[in-house]
């Protein structure tokens, strides 16, 4: 809307995207019985409304939906994943059955660094902080019996996300779904990974070169599937605040726009193939408003900086996961209790799905009962406390519209000098330099450096670790991976070697190693290699020998 337009006339084009769109036939009350508005807004002129606006226009601070969660609630998307494809592939079929809308892949050490689980540098970790995956096979029995054409599935990996992804694409051909078809989401962010998480396979030129292939493949072969789930949550996770969590990430995303434009893309065509992965964190107030900056920010930079005409182009899609660095060890039943503070919080935000994390997960990978109760929290969320009834409940509240606006500020600032590292042009060539001078590790180790000091000397308090401390718990039952499972998967996977065509396999990975010395795209051999078994180590050691490996530079 325009910051003059009169109420009456925003609220009015806002009805009529209502009310073309609603289908749902239900009345929304309050629990004593009083009827509500889908969206509510200032009754007559307001100065801040023009920042604000209506849900589903532009700039989105109210949500990508005029409808809001009463036409499409947010997907509940339970990350899980443990032991082998088999294990993993039951706590799937747990969670689609008592109600989960969507999967989400985690996987073990050896397969986020592209190694195979007989490496003799995958000893002790294989199935330990997530699924093993070696081949397409693995992909196969992970999805057995759940049919990719029906089911979005989000895989959180980086390094190695272009092969995993090409083997996911073989176990749905495997299971007859047109590839068409395909819906999900693949994280393959990589510059987190040298500002955060530290999971990387090459240098950054040659993960650009894979992501922008990928890009390329999902806009012309796969138009619904995502391929670029930009995170910040391993940032925040790491140590940073609200406002670089959310200036880090959007640049990222920048980056990758940037990276789809240099290949000549249309930005109306690839833009929408981005989504965003945020961390919810205990600060109530300050993460609904970090929501909400980030659809502004990103809306506004896509149609003023990168030319998106479409709305879909100009949407920032977001998944949530609560802040696994607020859990505690000690008194682990209080996580409960958290993750519901910090689910509302995305909920409020307008996330458009969300993992709950599991109360035990500060000790372990979680259990049966742990995973649960993490789902049935979303679910009373959901179900229960109508926070559904209306589009962004707190929108023109001063408090958080001040925190909105704060951090949209804040973000800029932070945009500016990554902008100036770069040389004042692109934002690609900014966050490249500041990953070489290892300035982003520099500012998240300064603000994790400061939180633990306040924490310390007890201005910041957690029950359970420096405040209420007292106690009658007892001791948690935990799961444990049973190193049968390490055995086992590297049995299966000799078995596995020994039974496949082996010329076939020699074949795929030459063709992939010479695509690798061309600017040819690289999901086509990649996709043989997959089809003829070849393993993650396998692929990745081919393009690690043709293109080496990085080390970050040592920063004081």
């Amino acid at each position: 809307m325009q910051p003059d337009e009169p109420i009456e006339a925003g609220r009015a084009r806002w009805q009529a995207r209502y009310d073309a769109a609603f289908k749902r036939d239900r009345e929304f009350r309050t629990l004593s019985g009083l009827e509500v508005d889908p969206v509510y807004g200032p009754p007559g002129a307001d100065p801040r409304f023009g920042r604000i606006g209506w849900p589903g226009e532009f700039p989105f601070t109210r949500g990508l939906y005029a409808t809001g969660y009463r036409g499409r609630p947010w997907t509940i998307r339970q990350f899980a994943g443990f032991g082998n494809a088999r294990q993993t592939n039951e706590r799937y079929k747990m969670i689609l059955g008592a109600g989960g809308g969507g999967l989400s892949v985690a996987f073990d050490m050896p397969t986020l660094m592209g190694r195979d689980s007989d490496d003799p540098r995958s000893l002790g970790e294989v199935g330990h902080c997530g699924v093993a995956v070696d081949s397409a096979l693995d992909m196969d029995l992970l999805f057995d019996g759940i049919p990719l054409g029906d089911v979005t599935t989000s895989m959180t990996i980086s390094g190695p996300a272009v092969p995993i992804f090409c083997m996911y694409v073989v176990a749905a051909e495997r299971q007859g779904v047109p590839v068409g078809k395909l819906n999900g989401t693949l994280q393959t962010d990589i510059f987190k990974e040298y500002i955060a998480q530290k999971e990387w396979l090459f240098a950054p030129e040659p993960h650009l070169r894979l992501i922008g292939d990928l890009m390329e493949f999902c806009a012309a072969e796969i138009p619904a599937y995502k391929p670029l789930s930009v995170s910040g949550y391993h940032i925040r996770e790491a140590g940073s605040t609200a406002a670089q969590e959310l200036a880090f990430t959007l640049a990222d995303g920048f980056g990758y726009v940037e990276l789809g434009l240099s290949r000549g893309l249309d930005v109306d065509v690839f833009a929408p193939g981005l989504s965003f992965f945020f961390d919810a964190h205990i600060d109530f107030f300050e993460e609904i408003a970090k929501f909400r900056a980030a659809r502004r920010i990103w809306a506004r930079w896509m149609r003023d900086v990168y030319g998106a005409r479409t709305e879909k182009a100009q949407w920032l899609r977001f998944h949530t996961q609560t802040a696994g660095v607020s859990l505690t060890a000690q008194q682990p039943d209080n996580n409960i209790v958290r993750t519901a503070v910090e689910a509302l919080a995305a909920v409020l935000g307008g996330t458009n799905s969300l993992h709950t994390n599991a109360l035990d997960e500060v000790l372990a990978l979680p259990s049966e009962k742990a995973a649960e109760i993490a789902l049935r929290t979303q679910q009373v969320i959901m179900e229960e406390t109508e926070v559904v009834n209306v589009v962004d409940p707190l929108g023109g509240s001063w408090y958080v519209e001040a925190l909105t606006d704060r951090l949209e500020a804040e973000a800029e600032e932070i945009f500016a000098r990554i902008r100036e590292m770069g040389g004042g042009g692109t934002m690609t060539a900014g966050i490249l330099r500041g990953i070489e001078d290892g300035w982003f590790m520099s500012e998240i180790a300064e603000s994790a450096f400061d939180y633990q000091r306040k924490l310390e000397k007890g201005d910041k308090r957690i029950v359970g670790v420096n405040c209420h401390t007292s106690t009658v718990e007892e001791p948690l039952e935990i799961l444990r991976i049973s190193h049968e499972v390490e055995a086992e998967q590297r049995r299966v996977l000799a078995e596995r070697r020994a039974a496949r065509d082996r010329k076939a396999v020699d074949t795929a990975l030459a063709a992939l190693r010479s695509a690798s010395r061309t600017t040819e795209n690289m999901i086509v051999p990649m996709l043989e290699a997959a089809r003829a078994e070849a393993t993650l180590g396998e692929i990745c050691d081919v393009l690690r020998e043709e293109w080496g490996t990085y080390s970050e530079p040592a920063a004081f």
